[in-house]
């Protein structure tokens, strides 16, 4: 295959990476906190797919813009070097997090006398066997609920640098092989061992990838997605067909009215939706909803920077530390609703409170990380 001209990012800022990676940073703290009656704001309960997809996809596309002009500029030595203190700083955040969760868990477990909590955060292993636990810890193989998205964004963004040089030429030949991995992982099952013994990632990395790279290479074809453009109006009937099927199928989980309507067939050939290996269900809904995303909010719409929506867009452009926060508040928000014998308020009062915790810590570092003359100015 002849090698085309290599991608490189322009420099203007796609706010609408930042706005959907905020939102679906604020969807996965509010999915965080159980029987929470916030999350029915969220996608979650209205199709197969939820902000994870969203969060990751992202990575991928934004990976592509933030690496390919140094690739081009510096070479790619220099290039992998940035992208491993990357992951580096990932590492770090994942382990202090991991070491700050456990702590919480552990106070409130004693403070309340519910050890069933450790239970319920899969954290067994640690005490029977602190010292492999810790080990395991340190390799990514264990880890307590809620803790899974950045391990896999690790795993992901560790392979980036060999996937990068062909993503910026041949997109589409990495997505056949992206797509190829993903199939033989689903077939033949293959997934990361993961600790205890017999366990395995909860995000498989093998299969994920395919969001990730399907992001990255979305980046690189832009305008040539205009193509399909020629289709635009039967693909997005078909999507929202697509749509209404699975927000129909996720309704019928909460309601049992629904799932009467179910025929027994249909459910035979969907179920399991398995999530570990992102179920082919999972995956075409999050296409369907990012090509209609893709027609309903082009680069240049105006209300990408409304005043209202900045508070998102702060979160998303600083969504390592908003992430970290949002998971730590996210155990902390299932404590005092519990406290509160789960009722409506508490879990609308902590939903609030939590997310208005992240936009401080967002707009904080947009704050500490913004040139002298900027900071003078304010």
């Amino acid at each position: 295959m002849a090698a085309a001209a290599p991608y490189v990012a322009p420099p203007e800022r796609d706010i609408r990476l930042d706005l959907f990676r905020g939102l679906a940073l604020w969807f996965i703290f509010v999915d965080h906190v159980p029987e929470n009656i916030v999350s029915w704001l969220t996608v979650r309960n209205y199709g197969f797919s939820d902000a994870t997809e969203i969060f990751v996809y992202i990575s991928g596309y934004t990976a592509v813009i933030a690496y390919s002009r140094m690739l081009a500029r510096e070479g790619w030595p220099r290039t992998a070097s940035r992208i491993y203190r990357r992951v580096w700083q990932l590492y770090v955040a994942h382990i202090l997090l991991f070491v700050a969760f456990i702590a919480q868990i552990a106070w409130v477990s004693i403070a309340r006398d519910t050890p069933a909590l450790i239970e319920e955060m899969e954290l067994l292993g640690l005490g029977q066997n602190p010292y492999q636990a810790i080990l395991e810890a340190a390799l990514l193989k264990f880890r307590p609920v809620n803790l899974d998205v950045l391990p896999l964004y690790i795993v992901l963004l560790a392979a980036f640098p060999f996937v990068l040089p062909a993503v910026v030429r041949w997109p589409l030949a990495v997505i056949g092989v992206s797509v190829a991995l993903y199939a033989a992982t689903c077939h033949y099952n293959w997934n990361l061992a993961a600790y205890p013994d017999g366990k395995v990632w909860y995000f498989n990395p093998m299969a994920w990838q395919v969001v990730f790279h399907v992001g990255a290479a979305a980046a690189v074809l832009g305008p040539r997605l205009a193509w399909f453009d020629r289709w635009r109006w039967p693909l997005a009937i078909l999507a929202v067909l697509y749509l209404l099927f699975s927000a129909l199928i996720a309704l019928s989980w909460h309601y049992n009215s629904l799932s009467r309507l179910i025929p027994e067939w249909i459910s035979r050939q969907i179920y399991p939706i398995d999530k570990t290996n992102i179920d082919i269900l999972r995956f075409v809904h999050f296409l369907a909803v990012a090509w209609l995303v893709r027609l309903a909010v082009p680069a240049d719409a105006a209300f990408l920077k409304w005043r209202a929506l900045e508070p998102v867009r702060r979160c998303g452009e600083h969504s390592l530390q908003v992430f970290c926060l949002g998971t730590f508040l996210a155990l902390t928000a299932q404590v005092v609703v519990a406290n509160y014998e789960n009722s409506i308020v508490s879990q609308v009062v902590v939903s609030i409170v939590g997310i208005a915790i992240m936009c401080v810590i967002a707009y904080s570092a947009a704050w500490f990380g913004a040139p002298p003359a900027r900071k003078a100015a304010a």
